[in-house]
């Protein structure tokens, strides 16, 4: 081994010549690996410096679909709801004196003709007494009868003079009063007639039966109340609860477009009266919207109406223009300077057509179409002008 002296101090020390040597080329190797790291950090950091601006770049300047809508025709609607009834409700109940029901002839759901007889009540009083005056008509007319033929037969005698003048006048007043007696007779048996026939409950008008309130044995009377319900030919309404606001823009006439409450199915209507006054508390008013019979339209049932009120001209957007927050709806416009403004709209009718906005813009203005929400205000942008179909 190597050995070299060291003196230290006052004494002298034997260091190992190769063990340094092996120290100092340790230390070498260390340093090495170190400036390795730290100019691949260095590179690291210098690549990422020159990416970094281009991905930001790509990021304020994206490209976004702009379009300019224009002016369209849309029409102007009314949306409410309301519950369904018959157009002409007709209570129907007990004529006449009443008595106990033998027969009902009808169901609800079955269509009626004016004067069909709905149920009979028990009548077997009242028809002997229509024979009891049909009777006495039949006496009446047989003593009138009598009494012209007694007339004749003087008539005859008296040129004889057999039958004085006084006798002629006395016949013929008893005649007279025999013919007066067979009009009474036959006026207390139509009497009696009219009143029998009140028995049968009947339809005031043809229609549909919607209820029925009684079952044969149920005596009724004039307090009875409704014993059926009937809709006049069958036909509907919506009772529609209109906003104050939207109220004076409805006319008599104005078509609708009426969907029940759990059902997909529409039904056309027209509105046929317009209620003159509205509610002071909930400021609403009632139109009313006939609808022609049809199977799903059923009284008491509740529906949605929109009703067509007239037509009008205002830019009509893609739904995916138009964005809403708290402060409302808003639409994003690219300025001259292609940056993105935001832009507070009104918001129409809104169809298979697009959203129809009826304030904030005219149309001409540059719109972005779609991605609206990844956009801020004051962004500069890169627009791309949509072309119309076509």
């Amino acid at each position: 081994m190597n050995y070299e002296t060291q003196l230290v101090g006052e004494s002298v020390v034997m260091v190992d010549a190769d063990e340094r040597r092996a120290s100092r080329k340790r230390l070498l190797t260390i340093g090495g690996i170190v400036a390795i790291v730290l100019i691949a950090i260095a590179t690291w950091m210098a690549m990422r410096g020159k990416e970094a601006p281009v991905a930001a770049a790509g990021v304020q300047v994206p490209v976004v679909t702009v379009s300019q809508p224009g002016q369209s025709v849309v029409a102007r609607t009314v949306t409410a709801t309301g519950s369904l009834a018959a157009r002409i409700d007709m209570p129907v109940g007990v004529l006449g004196e009443g008595g106990m029901v033998t027969r009902v002839l009808v169901q609800p759901g079955d269509w009626v003709r004016t004067g069909q007889v709905l149920a009979i009540l028990e009548r077997s009083v009242q028809t002997q007494q229509v024979r009891s005056l049909a009777a006495q008509v039949d006496v009446a007319r047989a003593d009138a009868k009598l009494a012209q033929a007694q007339l004749d037969r003087a008539k005859a005698l008296v040129g004889r003079g057999f039958i004085s003048a006084a006798d002629i006048d006395q016949r013929t007043a008893t005649r007279d009063a025999a013919n007066a007696r067979v009009g009474v007779a036959a006026a207390q048996l139509a009497e009696q007639q009219a009143r029998t026939g009140r028995l049968d409950i009947r339809a005031p008008a043809s229609g549909l039966v919607l209820t029925r309130a009684l079952e044969p044995g149920q005596i009724v009377g004039a307090g009875s109340g409704v014993l059926f319900r009937m809709a006049k030919d069958g036909e509907m309404e919506l009772q529609a609860q209109v906003a104050e606001s939207d109220l004076r823009n409805l006319r008599v006439g104005n078509s609708a477009t009426i969907t029940p409450i759990g059902s997909s199915e529409q039904f056309a209507g027209r509105v046929w009266q317009v209620s003159p006054v509205v509610d002071p508390q909930n400021r609403q008013g009632i139109a009313r919207i006939a609808i022609p019979y049809n199977p799903a339209i059923r009284p008491g049932g509740f529906a949605a109406v929109t009703i067509t009120s007239g037509s009008g001209s205002a830019p009509l957007l893609p739904e995916s223009a138009v964005q809403s927050d708290p402060k409302g709806s808003y639409v994003y416009i690219v300025n001259a300077s292609n940056q993105v403004e935001r832009r507070n709209v009104t918001v129409g009718q809104v169809s298979d057509a697009g959203v129809a906005v009826t304030s904030g813009i005219d149309g001409t203005e540059r719109i972005v179409t779609s991605a609206g929400a990844f956009l801020t205000p004051g962004q500069k942008v890169k627009p791309e002008l949509l072309k119309p179909a076509g």
